[in-house]
């Protein structure tokens, strides 16, 4: 089996057992709950123990994040345009044996 084909068995397998996991969970915000002070705690400890400073320590990362994802959609959105105009030009010069 290649190896892209093995790597793809082994994250649907993953995906299975994730989705399996959480459908035995009965009480998702308890589940969760460990992670959520975590981050809550390393942005406090960010700040100096400032629950204030914290708060926008907090905003300023998923700001950054949200920022990075429109970038990330952008890059998508302008590489598969370029694709698609290249794909286009071959096949009206018959580049593709006529396939689109």
């Amino acid at each position: 089996m290649p190896k892209k084909d093995a790597a793809t068995e082994r994250q649907l397998v993953a995906k299975i057992a994730a989705h399996e996991s959480w459908a035995q969970t009965p009480n998702r915000s308890a589940r969760t709950a460990p992670a959520r002070a975590a981050l809550d705690q390393k942005f406090l400890d960010a700040a100096g123990g400032d629950p204030v400073r914290a708060a926008h320590l907090r905003e300023a990362h998923f700001a950054r994040l949200a920022l990075k994802s429109a970038q990330a959609r952008r890059k998508a959105r302008e590489l598969t345009a370029t694709a698609e105009a290249a794909e286009s030009e071959l096949a009206q010069t018959g580049g593709l044996d006529g396939a689109a």
